[in-house]
């Protein structure tokens, strides 16, 4: 369970950190207020999502 919640939590940093090399002038609508709350709600869901539909992976110990 750790795994799939770390790996989810990965991804979603990945996906915040992927519009940096954007100009600096796109920056600001696509870390604007709305968007930021957004990405902290999935960092909340996410992972019990991914460990709801992983859990028959998860209960037979990722194999």
């Amino acid at each position: 369970m750790a795994t799939a919640v770390l790996g989810t939590w990965a991804a979603l940093i990945a996906l915040l950190l992927a519009p940096s090399p954007l100009p600096e002038r796109w920056r600001h609508y696509v870390y604007s207020p709305a968007s930021v709350g957004l990405w902290l709600l999935a960092v909340l869901v996410a992972p019990v999502v991914v460990c709801v539909v992983k859990w028959p992976w998860i209960r037979s110990g990722g194999r």
